[in-house]
């Protein structure tokens, strides 16, 4: 086992937990607006590209993590297979948040343009009140994941200030 996570693994870390804070206040903010706001369009057409691009850093991630080293879980038998779990569960969460934002935008059969660079086809209506439903989930796991992410940042600062040993500082600057 590696004592440190790599520079890829922490970019892509510290790049997904700001880009989830960001969907998160940009999607709660996003759903307020009125159709005479000049964000109207804008908003969600950047909420769905930087989703897009987000599902695929977290598959990149995925693959990454598999292909590589991670270091050992530090703390009691409990916080090890709480972080474990803790950690399935966040990504578990962001593919339903991936797949429920791809069922709102697409229930009409029109893709997404992610930033005008490339399309992910639009496979129309799957079934009855499709974008409802799935907007519904949307919302909920949206708020379930940023409550996860907060307890996840808490047991890094808690292992960090308490604890005192590495857990975060194998996801920031290193080992002491």
């Amino acid at each position: 086992m590696s004592q440190g996570y790599n520079k890829t693994a922490k970019t892509v870390h510290w790049i997904s937990a700001i880009v989830v804070i960001g969907m998160f206040a940009v999607g709660l903010w996003m759903v307020d607006l009125t159709y005479y706001s000049e964000w109207y369009q804008i908003a969600p057409h950047w909420h769905k590209s930087i989703g897009i691009l987000l599902a695929l850093l977290t598959l990149f991630r995925l693959l990454w993590k598999a292909m590589t080293k991670s270091p050992t879980v530090e703390g009691s038998k409990f916080e090890k297979v709480a972080a474990k779990s803790a950690h399935h569960l966040m990504y578990f969460l962001l593919f339903v948040l991936f797949i429920s934002g791809y069922l709102i935008s697409t229930e009409d059969g029109r893709p997404i343009s992610v930033f005008g660079w490339f399309d992910v086809p639009g496979l129309g209506k799957f079934f009855e009140n499709q974008a409802d439903l799935a907007g519904q989930v949307h919302y909920y796991v949206a708020f379930v994941l940023i409550g996860l992410a907060s307890v996840h940042a808490l047991a890094a600062l808690k292992h960090h200030f308490i604890d005192k040993d590495n857990t975060l500082r194998k996801m920031t600057r290193g080992l002491k």
